[in-house]
């Protein structure tokens, strides 16, 4: 009888556990504009497929046990569907393909998720300027397994195409890039003045957590900031055993959580993409808005 009453209590305290963690979970809605919009870089203007008009895409930002209900409209003259990796299995009509001038609403349920995942069109050529991040956070008051940062900062790695996309060439795997990116920017290395560089602002000795994500399709990658060390805390969606490094390589797809102290004087230091095949290089800049403190 003893061990029938203990089972009873366990079982009644995993219940409230789940009726807890159901009552705090949210629901977040998205709305994605499916549509092509004019970008000029690399000196020349094309039009490319884009969510929002952005490039990259918007970033989801939710808390683990949430659901994300993303309302997806296809205002572009090609039939899209999205992929949610790392996901996929607790959405409804994940492999939907929306049609020109239709919609279609995802429903993620998400269970043991967290840090960060990625979404992308399932197109190779859509996929390479759709795409964006999906940042999972813990709990509410709940805390990381690791030092709490102070901020955080998302980092995609991307390609840029002069080839435009067209209905003839959309089912067919993109060849070489004409040039990376870190957050839709090209940086300065491609000899066009017109190009934009990536910039992340720091404060001396704050913590950040910055999500990397390789979104170049075909390609590994290769990442690091100039005379800084990365602590890797996450990979895919899930915490992992802290290591130390000073680059990462990032497989087409992976993403990678670190942590970023900055610590070395005050200035800009490079933060550099490059393929491990060499074909380009792409730069960043971290820039220092503090100074070390002075005794």
């Amino acid at each position: 009888m003893g061990s029938e009453k203990q089972g009873f209590i366990w079982l009644s305290a995993l219940l409230f556990l789940n009726i807890f963690v159901l009552s705090t979970a949210d629901v977040h809605y998205y709305e994605f504009s499916l549509q092509e919009s004019t970008f000029t870089k690399l000196c020349s203007t094309k039009i490319i497929l884009t969510v929002n008009g952005s490039f990259p895409g918007p970033e989801i930002r939710v808390r683990r046990g949430d659901t994300v209900v993303v309302n997806v409209h296809n205002q572009a003259n090609y039939a899209v569907s999205l992929d949610w990796e790392g996901v996929e299995d607790t959405i409804d009509g994940s492999n939907n393909t929306i049609q020109p001038g239709e919609n279609f609403t995802y429903n993620i349920e998400l269970g043991d998720e967290i840090g960060t995942l990625r979404w992308h069109a399932t197109s190779a050529w859509a996929a390479a300027t759709v795409h964006g991040a999906f940042v999972i956070l813990p709990v509410a008051n709940k805390d990381y397994p690791f030092p709490a940062p102070t901020s955080d900062q998302t980092i995609i790695l991307g390609e840029w195409f002069r080839e435009e996309l067209t209905e003839a060439n959309q089912t067919i795997a993109p060849g070489s890039a004409d040039a990376y990116t870190i957050n839709g920017y090209p940086g300065e290395t491609y000899g066009c003045s017109n190009d934009t560089t990536f910039e992340m602002q720091v404060d001396y000795q704050g913590l950040y957590l910055v999500r990397v994500i390789n979104a170049v399709a075909n390609e590994t990658m290769l990442f690091d900031i100039e005379r800084h060390r990365l602590t890797i805390v996450g990979q895919n969606g899930t915490y992992t055993n802290r290591s130390f490094t000073s680059s990462l390589t990032l497989a087409p797809g992976q993403v990678i959580d670190v942590l970023l102290c900055p610590n070395q004087n005050v200035g800009r230091y490079y933060i550099t993409a490059r393929s491990s095949s060499g074909r380009h290089i792409t730069n960043g800049i971290l820039r220092y808005t503090t100074t070390t403190t002075s005794f």
